[in-house]
């Protein structure tokens, strides 16, 4: 019970501390670019083909990327999410732009740090409920969170990048489906690297890599910034390349501090009481 209890508490001290700063970096960063792309929207002028939209303001990636993409990546791309979804499927309450929205992105980034952080302790507890007191802990959690990094954004965001409102993209189940598999065949490849007492380890890590490359990831066939004007195309294409830019370094952020916050509850507080329990 001790245990269960320092687990839930560290990892909530994290997920304040940590979810509260990818608050202030998403309105920093992110924001701007999103609101930005959403002024273009009401000059679309041609229909999206059904075959190849996935709901238009679906741009989670680091949710379907952060889970990052993250959710972080992730939650820059709730921003865009929460604003528009509800028009279309009818709902009767979303956010209002402002300390409502804001609040409720910080809500998110909370519970989504809160469940990474769960993840990171797991992870770490149980490499030393195996092989014994690490004595770097925190050495070991930024090589999780490394892993955590690779598996979660890095590797799904090479073949689905983060998107602003209002570009096309291929379907969002087909997009769905191969995040989980580019994230899982990291995973995978992670696991290898790390168990494995062979020297074919890293060639069966690179394998594993590979398989969502080989499997190729949805695209949508043409523009995705068509039915927009020249100008207002160039304009999205702009913001999309910087957007990608600050999602992966608010990712990156996210991902450092699991491990340095991650790295210090575990050693001051759970590593001690996991070895007495050991013993």
């Amino acid at each position: 019970m001790a245990l269960f209890q320092r687990l839930i508490w560290g990892a909530l001290a994290v997920a304040v501390l940590l979810g509260s700063v990818q608050t202030a970096l998403q309105q920093w960063q992110a924001v701007p670019i999103i609101l930005a792309a959403e002024t273009f929207e009401a000059q679309k002028v041609a229909p999206v083909a059904a075959v190849g939209h996935g709901h238009d303001h679906d741009h989670d990636h680091d949710h379907d990327h952060d889970h990052d993409h993250d959710h972080a990546t992730a939650n820059a791309n709730a921003e865009s999410h929460e604003a528009h979804e509800h028009t279309e499927a009818g709902h009767d309450w979303a956010p209002t732009d402002g300390l409502e929205r804001t609040t409720w992105t910080w809500v998110a980034n909370l519970l989504h740090v809160f469940s990474l952080a769960l993840l990171m302790f797991a992870v770490m507890g149980l490499w030393v409920w195996r092989r014994g007191a690490t004595p770097a802990p925190l050495r070991l959690s930024f090589v999780v969170a490394a892993a955590g990094w690779l598996s979660l954004h890095l590797w799904p965001s090479l073949g689905l990048p983060a998107e602003v409102p209002g570009m096309d993209a291929a379907s969002l189940g087909s997009r769905q489906g191969w995040w989980l598999l580019a994230a899982g065949c990291a995973v995978l490849a992670c696991a290898s690297a790390a168990s494995l007492r062979t020297r074919w380890r890293w060639l069966a890590s690179a394998a594993w890599l590979a398989v969502p490359f080989i499997w190729g990831a949805p695209q949508f066939a043409g523009d995705p910034a068509a039915g927009f004007s020249a100008d207002a195309q160039a304009q999205l294409h702009k913001l999309g390349a910087h957007f990608i830019w600050v999602t992966g370094v608010i990712a990156l952020t996210l991902w450092a501090g699991l491990g340095a916050g991650c790295g210090l509850v575990f050693q001051r507080w759970l590593q001690p009481l996991m070895l007495g329990a050991k013993t």
